[in-house]
């Protein structure tokens, strides 16, 4: 991909027309002499894979006057209070690169609440991919919905636990270290847009993971893009804790568990390539520093 937009880019026309955010009421576009698919792309604001894609075009990717081109639909994403460009992009499984270019976006990446992001046309046709906050807010709406029923929802689209769900209780004592190890990221900012709403925790890989504390397993799976092999534990003062990037998950949803009791196996499943333990604590929704609940 790198290697055509590199010769399309020397071959360029730069457009005398300034970018326009609109298209026919056909949702096709009838080339012009000295049209590229660069100039269309810039002009249109559609990333160029999405342009070959919806039109199958092959390389070298000529066009000829009068050619009529189709433009994909736009999509977007609401930014929603607390969202990152990271985490959105990892919601989506779109690199954070491409997304900050096609809304024109520079570092640090702030974003507003109510601020609209288009979307690749590549992941817009499809659900937003759930991520461990959704989950989590599944699994702490357990009141109303069933622990075998978390799984499937936690797997879907991100849903708002309903406002009659029990209130999460103080937190008094300390959760027990799912893994010793080395933090090799910790909790917040990360820079460039990124946040990390746990640490991760390098270690042997076949190491013991256990549970930080008692409680019921709401979800055990690896449908969570970019996690890997997942558990979320809710415990019973209505916090969760999540694990992730497993090698062997060795509990199922529904079960029982005990304080410091084994679930699974460090690994590198997902998006990681070395063995670590991704390892969050949420306060109902809320993500906090695990290390301010850790001995």
């Amino acid at each position: 991909m790198k290697k055509i937009i590199g010769i399309l880019l020397l071959t360029a026309f730069v457009s005398a027309c300034s970018a326009m955010n609109w298209w026919g009421r056909s949702g096709t576009i009838t080339v012009k002499k000295g049209d590229t698919l660069y100039s269309i792309s810039r002009s249109y604001n559609v990333p160029i894979k999405d342009l070959i894609n919806a039109n199958r075009l092959v390389a070298p990717y000529t066009l000829y006057v009068g050619q009529k081109l189709r433009l994909p639909a736009k999509h977007y994403h609401t930014v929603q209070r607390g969202e990152s460009l990271y985490g959105i992009s990892r919601q989506y499984n779109v690199d954070i690169t491409t997304l900050s270019k096609i809304n024109n976006l520079k570092t640090p990446y702030s974003l507003s609440v109510g601020q609209k992001l288009l979307l690749p046309a590549s992941v817009s046709s499809a659900a937003p991919a759930a991520t461990v906050s959704s989950a989590a807010k599944t699994a702490s709406n357990t009141q109303k919905t069933s622990v075998a029923s978390t799984s499937s929802v936690a797997a879907k689209q991100t849903y708002s636990a309903p406002a009659s769900s029990a209130p999460v209780k103080n937190r008094t004592g300390k959760f027990v270290w799912p893994v010793r190890g080395t933090i090799i990221s910790g909790y917040g900012n990360l820079g460039s847009g990124r946040k990390n709403d746990g640490i991760n925790i390098k270690a042997a890989l076949g190491t013991a993971v256990v549970a930080a504390d008692g409680g019921t397993v709401a979800y055990a799976g690896n449908e969570l893009k970019g996690f890997g092999n997942l558990i979320l534990i809710k415990h019973n003062d209505g916090w969760i804790t999540a694990y992730a990037h497993n090698d062997k998950l060795l509990v199922r949803k529904g079960q029982k568990v005990t304080r410091g009791e084994k679930i699974a196996t460090v690994g590198s499943t997902g998006s990681v390539t070395s063995p670590q333990l991704h390892f969050e604590v949420r306060q109902g929704k809320k993500a906090v520093n695990p290390r301010s609940y850790l001995p």
